[in-house]
């Protein structure tokens, strides 16, 4: 009751909020500022809670009750907080399809500023005609595939994830593709100005496995493990041994890091060397634009194997939390005692905030299963983050629910994996 009564008063003090510094969705700042705002907003709001500040007289004089009121004005700023970051995102989406086709016309302007520079005492030839014309066919290819999904991404929408993160293995693997896509438009440039059977047959033979194998291997292999590992994830995510958060809007930081924004071995080595495997094979195009690209078997394999460190650490990447322990919170002075109802309760375990769920929001979503009772975690807010939960502990209160007896005790993370069960004593 004393918690409902100073909601009621905080409503009625925030009446006229819509006056100036408003962070609604009415206001015409657009949805990139009203979100800045709102975080701005709910960060200053935890960071007087966790000074103490801001809880009403009502709740005050009991800890568990001035908890519970701060925990649930948390939840309710971080949710508005998400709202308006998914928001955020889908504009942000709508806006790319525009920049993605202009980053590709830029690429072929920029490749006929460098033909025109190399063209400069050599003169232009009809390879470089032919490049020309093969970026254009794949600069208006990946433009109408931007249009059509203009409210996905554009031309991106392809290497985005299933969790709206930009995917390392569709990234490389569409690289690849697109570079073999246009050495072949070049070829076959090469081969309708062809006048003699000479000329032509030399074509063809461009075209041969022989000359190819490396390159060939190596496109094989990165789009078998874009297929791969999408059904990897899938399957763990599935079976609850990975656990996933749906991101508010794809990040390029996306191709090098986790899902918490960790730098990922794995990832970044897979970029690296496919990067510098691409470089090369662009180049060899430029210089021996009458056949596709021979990727030397040396580099090839190292692609392979770095493929494969990938694949492999996507495999070991995760795992489902677990409960290791359960204890009866002990504050400075109290005496040892069994679980009582009423009693607080430190879960101790590991995997309990999943990568990427880091946000008040997400964190808000965690549930105890204490018996047959669902206990929602309590958001404890310290300068600069959370003391409740964390990733190894969780601290819960034992609701007057519960029957006294031998209980079991469950997590449930924001992912909405469960952990194992552990067995309680509650006394009366």
């Amino acid at each position: 009751m004393a918690v409902q009564e100073a909601r009621q008063g905080g409503a009625d003090a925030g009446a006229g909020a819509h006056e100036g510094g408003c962070t609604c969705g009415d206001c015409p700042h657009g949805a990139r500022a009203g979100h800045r705002r709102a975080v701005a907003a709910f960060l200053l709001k935890r960071d007087e809670f966790a000074a103490g500040q801001g809880v009403p007289a009502a709740v005050a004089h009991s800890a568990s009750a001035s908890r519970q009121w701060v925990s649930e004005e948390l939840t309710q700023a971080a949710e508005a907080v998400a709202a308006r970051g998914r928001a955020e995102g889908e504009a942000w989406l709508t806006r790319l399809w525009r920049w993605t086709a202009a980053v590709v016309w830029a690429g072929v302007v920029l490749l006929l500023l460098g033909q025109a520079l190399t063209a400069i005492g050599s003169g232009w030839t009809a390879a470089r005609t032919a490049g020309l014309l093969a970026a254009v066919v794949v600069a208006g290819a990946l433009t109408a595939a931007s249009w059509f999904h203009r409210a996905r991404g554009g031309a991106l929408a392809p290497v985005i994830g299933e969790d709206n993160r930009l995917s390392t293995s569709r990234a490389v693997a569409a690289c690849w593709v697109l570079l073999v896509a246009f050495a072949v438009l070049v070829l076959v440039g090469r081969l309708a100005a062809a006048s003699g059977h000479r000329e032509r047959d030399a074509l063809i033979d461009g075209l041969g496995l022989a000359r190819s194998a490396g390159v060939v291997t190596v496109l094989a292999v990165v789009c078998g493990i874009a297929v791969l590992v999408r059904r990897v994830v899938g399957l763990r995510v599935q079976g609850q041994r990975l656990q996933k958060v749906r991101a508010h809007r794809p990040r390029a930081a996306d191709l090098l890091t986790d899902d918490a924004g960790r730098g990922s071995f794995a990832d970044i080595q897979y970029v690296v060397i496919s990067g510098v495997a691409l470089a090369f094979a662009a180049v060899r195009l430029a210089r021996r634009p009458d056949q596709l690209p021979d990727l030397p078997w040396g580099l090839a394999v190292v692609v392979l194997v770095s493929a494969g460190t990938y694949l492999a650490g996507k495999y070991a990447e995760g795992g489902r939390p677990v409960i290791l322990s359960v204890v009866r919170a002990r504050e400075a002075g109290d005496l040892d005692a069994p679980i009582r109802t009423g009693d607080d309760i430190e879960i101790r375990g590991a995997g309990f905030v999943p990568a990427g769920a880091q946000g008040a929001d997400r964190l808000s979503r965690m549930v105890v299963r204490v018996g047959a009772v669902n206990v929602h975690v309590p958001l404890v807010p310290v300068t600069g983050g959370f003391d409740n939960p964390t990733d190894a502990l969780l601290t819960v209160p034992v609701p007057a629910e519960v029957e006294p007896g031998r209980v079991d005790v469950q997590v449930i993370t924001a992912a909405g994996v469960e952990t194992n069960r552990y067995a309680i004593d509650v006394t009366e």
